[in-house]
Protein backbone atom coordinates (compact mmCIF):
# COMPACT_ATOMS: atom_id res chain seq x y z
CA UNK A 1 0.00 0.00 0.00
CA UNK A 2 1.24 3.53 -0.88
CA UNK A 3 -0.02 6.93 -0.13
CA UNK A 4 -0.79 9.24 -3.41
CA UNK A 5 -0.90 12.81 -3.75
CA UNK A 6 -3.54 13.76 -6.48
CA UNK A 7 -2.85 17.37 -7.52
CA UNK A 8 -5.92 17.90 -9.35
CA UNK A 9 -9.43 16.74 -8.61
CA UNK A 10 -10.74 16.99 -12.42
CA UNK A 11 -11.53 13.93 -14.49
CA UNK A 12 -8.22 12.56 -14.42
CA UNK A 13 -7.37 12.58 -11.06
CA UNK A 14 -10.99 11.37 -9.73
CA UNK A 15 -10.55 8.19 -11.93
CA UNK A 16 -6.85 7.78 -11.21
CA UNK A 17 -8.11 7.93 -7.54
CA UNK A 18 -10.32 5.28 -8.16
CA UNK A 19 -8.19 3.22 -9.75
CA UNK A 20 -5.50 3.48 -7.28
CA UNK A 21 -8.05 2.96 -4.33
CA UNK A 22 -9.68 0.01 -5.58
CA UNK A 23 -6.17 -1.70 -5.37
CA UNK A 24 -5.16 -0.93 -1.75
CA UNK A 25 -3.90 2.66 -2.04
CA UNK A 26 -4.74 5.79 -0.48
CA UNK A 27 -4.78 8.97 -1.79
CA UNK A 28 -4.88 12.47 -0.78
CA UNK A 29 -6.66 15.06 -3.51
CA UNK A 30 -6.30 18.35 -3.77
CA UNK A 31 -7.66 20.96 -6.10
CA UNK A 32 -7.39 24.69 -6.57
CA UNK A 33 -10.12 25.97 -4.66
CA UNK A 34 -9.33 24.29 -1.37
CA UNK A 35 -10.44 20.79 0.59
CA UNK A 36 -14.29 22.24 1.99
CA UNK A 37 -15.46 22.02 -1.77
CA UNK A 38 -13.97 18.60 -2.31
CA UNK A 39 -16.54 17.00 0.17
CA UNK A 40 -18.93 15.31 -2.27
CA UNK A 41 -15.97 13.76 -4.72
CA UNK A 42 -14.20 12.22 -1.19
CA UNK A 43 -17.39 10.45 -0.03
CA UNK A 44 -17.76 8.97 -3.58
CA UNK A 45 -14.21 7.83 -3.26
CA UNK A 46 -14.55 6.06 -0.13
CA UNK A 47 -12.30 4.81 2.01
CA UNK A 48 -8.33 5.53 1.53
CA UNK A 49 -9.61 9.17 0.43
CA UNK A 50 -9.30 12.28 2.15
CA UNK A 51 -9.03 15.89 0.79
CA UNK A 52 -6.42 18.25 1.28
CA UNK A 53 -4.39 21.38 0.40
CA UNK A 54 -2.21 20.80 -2.72
CA UNK A 55 0.77 21.50 -0.40
CA UNK A 56 -0.20 18.79 2.13
CA UNK A 57 -1.13 16.31 -0.64
CA UNK A 58 2.18 16.72 -2.13
CA UNK A 59 3.52 16.38 1.24
CA UNK A 60 1.56 13.48 2.71
CA UNK A 61 2.00 11.32 -0.97
CA UNK A 62 4.99 8.88 -1.15
CA UNK A 63 4.40 9.39 -4.72
CA UNK A 64 2.31 12.39 -6.63
CA UNK A 65 -0.04 12.76 -9.46
CA UNK A 66 -0.37 16.22 -11.27
CA UNK A 67 -3.61 16.54 -13.12
CA UNK A 68 -4.18 20.22 -13.75
CA UNK A 69 -4.42 22.38 -16.32
CA UNK A 70 -0.98 23.23 -18.34
CA UNK A 71 -1.22 26.78 -17.32
CA UNK A 72 -1.67 25.85 -13.43
CA UNK A 73 1.88 23.99 -13.41
CA UNK A 74 3.45 26.94 -11.74
CA UNK A 75 0.84 26.39 -9.09
CA UNK A 76 2.66 23.28 -8.15
CA UNK A 77 4.58 23.14 -4.91
CA UNK A 78 7.67 22.70 -4.91
CA UNK A 79 9.39 21.49 -1.49
CA UNK A 80 7.38 19.14 -0.64
CA UNK A 81 7.58 17.14 -4.16
CA UNK A 82 11.69 17.25 -3.36
CA UNK A 83 13.09 13.89 -4.07
CA UNK A 84 9.58 12.54 -5.44
CA UNK A 85 8.36 10.55 -8.45
CA UNK A 86 5.62 12.88 -10.23
CA UNK A 87 3.93 11.48 -12.93
CA UNK A 88 2.52 14.59 -15.02
CA UNK A 89 -0.77 13.71 -16.92
CA UNK A 90 -1.10 16.61 -18.22
CA UNK A 91 -1.95 17.56 -22.01
CA UNK A 92 -1.11 21.13 -24.32
CA UNK A 93 -4.35 22.22 -26.10
CA UNK A 94 -3.39 25.64 -27.31
CA UNK A 95 -6.18 26.37 -29.30
CA UNK A 96 -8.19 26.18 -25.44
CA UNK A 97 -5.96 27.53 -23.06
CA UNK A 98 -3.28 29.65 -25.00
CA UNK A 99 0.23 29.02 -27.09
CA UNK A 100 3.52 28.03 -24.83
CA UNK A 101 6.32 29.00 -27.42
CA UNK A 102 8.58 27.05 -26.39
CA UNK A 103 6.58 24.09 -26.50
CA UNK A 104 5.27 24.90 -30.01
CA UNK A 105 9.11 25.82 -31.49
CA UNK A 106 10.25 22.30 -29.81
CA UNK A 107 12.33 23.66 -27.22
CA UNK A 108 10.45 21.61 -24.29
CA UNK A 109 7.90 19.16 -24.23
CA UNK A 110 4.63 19.27 -21.78
CA UNK A 111 5.84 17.29 -18.65
CA UNK A 112 8.98 19.24 -19.83
CA UNK A 113 7.77 22.20 -18.22
CA UNK A 114 7.05 20.69 -14.82
CA UNK A 115 10.57 18.99 -14.34
CA UNK A 116 11.62 22.78 -14.96
CA UNK A 117 9.27 23.53 -12.20
CA UNK A 118 10.19 20.84 -9.60
CA UNK A 119 14.13 20.11 -10.86
CA UNK A 120 14.91 17.91 -7.76
CA UNK A 121 11.94 15.49 -8.46
CA UNK A 122 11.59 13.23 -10.36
CA UNK A 123 8.70 13.58 -13.25
CA UNK A 124 7.76 10.89 -15.63
CA UNK A 125 4.71 11.51 -18.05
CA UNK A 126 2.09 8.94 -17.88
CA UNK A 127 -1.76 8.49 -18.04
CA UNK A 128 -2.20 11.36 -20.39
CA UNK A 129 -3.15 9.52 -23.66
CA UNK A 130 -5.91 7.54 -22.18
CA UNK A 131 -9.52 8.90 -22.05
CA UNK A 132 -9.60 9.17 -17.87
CA UNK A 133 -12.84 7.32 -17.50
CA UNK A 134 -11.42 4.28 -19.16
CA UNK A 135 -8.43 4.08 -16.13
CA UNK A 136 -10.50 2.30 -13.78
CA UNK A 137 -12.12 0.01 -16.42
CA UNK A 138 -10.03 -0.84 -19.06
CA UNK A 139 -7.01 -2.50 -16.99
CA UNK A 140 -6.78 -6.58 -17.29
CA UNK A 141 -4.56 -9.04 -15.93
CA UNK A 142 -1.23 -9.47 -17.01
CA UNK A 143 -0.88 -11.61 -20.01
CA UNK A 144 -4.50 -10.93 -21.22
CA UNK A 145 -4.52 -11.19 -25.24
CA UNK A 146 -4.61 -8.15 -26.51
CA UNK A 147 -4.52 -6.05 -23.67
CA UNK A 148 -3.95 -2.38 -23.56
CA UNK A 149 -0.62 -0.35 -23.50
CA UNK A 150 0.17 2.93 -22.08
CA UNK A 151 3.54 4.88 -22.15
CA UNK A 152 5.74 6.46 -20.30
CA UNK A 153 8.75 8.80 -20.61
CA UNK A 154 11.15 10.43 -17.61
CA UNK A 155 14.91 11.14 -17.04
CA UNK A 156 14.96 9.02 -13.84
CA UNK A 157 15.44 5.53 -14.68
CA UNK A 158 14.48 4.35 -11.24
CA UNK A 159 11.00 6.48 -11.95
CA UNK A 160 10.05 5.20 -15.01
CA UNK A 161 10.80 1.39 -13.93
CA UNK A 162 8.18 2.58 -10.63
CA UNK A 163 5.16 4.23 -13.30
CA UNK A 164 5.74 0.57 -15.48
CA UNK A 165 5.01 -1.30 -12.45
CA UNK A 166 2.20 0.57 -11.35
CA UNK A 167 0.70 0.85 -14.93
CA UNK A 168 1.20 -3.38 -14.92
CA UNK A 169 -0.61 -3.44 -11.39
CA UNK A 170 -3.87 -1.21 -12.63
CA UNK A 171 -4.09 -3.75 -15.94
CA UNK A 172 -1.75 -2.19 -18.77
CA UNK A 173 1.06 -3.09 -19.99
CA UNK A 174 3.88 -0.17 -19.99
CA UNK A 175 5.89 0.65 -22.89
CA UNK A 176 8.66 2.87 -22.12
CA UNK A 177 9.66 5.55 -24.42
CA UNK A 178 13.12 7.04 -22.61
CA UNK A 179 13.96 10.23 -21.66
CA UNK A 180 10.91 13.16 -21.42
CA UNK A 181 12.57 14.35 -24.71
CA UNK A 182 10.50 11.70 -26.17
CA UNK A 183 7.41 12.47 -24.23
CA UNK A 184 6.07 14.27 -27.30
CA UNK A 185 4.98 11.26 -28.66
CA UNK A 186 2.25 10.82 -26.64
CA UNK A 187 1.16 14.47 -27.44
CA UNK A 188 -2.63 15.52 -28.15
CA UNK A 189 -2.96 15.15 -32.07
CA UNK A 190 0.05 12.12 -32.25
CA UNK A 191 -1.66 8.81 -33.45
CA UNK A 192 -0.88 7.16 -29.63
CA UNK A 193 -2.92 9.89 -27.91
CA UNK A 194 -6.43 8.01 -26.67
CA UNK A 195 -6.71 5.41 -28.89
CA UNK A 196 -6.93 1.90 -27.54
CA UNK A 197 -3.84 -0.37 -28.84
CA UNK A 198 -1.81 -2.97 -27.45
CA UNK A 199 2.16 -2.50 -27.03
CA UNK A 200 3.36 -3.55 -30.53
CA UNK A 201 0.57 -0.92 -31.77
CA UNK A 202 1.72 1.75 -29.22
CA UNK A 203 5.15 1.19 -30.38
CA UNK A 204 4.69 1.68 -33.81
CA UNK A 205 2.56 4.50 -33.57
CA UNK A 206 5.02 6.35 -31.17
CA UNK A 207 7.25 5.48 -33.75
CA UNK A 208 5.72 7.10 -36.71
CA UNK A 209 4.56 10.22 -35.09
CA UNK A 210 5.79 13.86 -36.03
CA UNK A 211 6.59 16.88 -33.89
Amino acid sequence: MAIFGIIGAGNIGRNLSLALLARGHQVVIANSQGPQTLTALVEDLGPGARAATAEEAAAAGQYAVVAIPLPATQAVPVAPLTGKIVIDTCNYFPDRLGHVTRIDDGTITVPGLLQEHLPLSKVVRAFNHIDAGKIPTDGTPAGTRDRRALGLAGDDVSARTFVAGLYDELGFDAVDLGPLAESWRLDAGQPTFVVRQNADQLKANAAVAKR
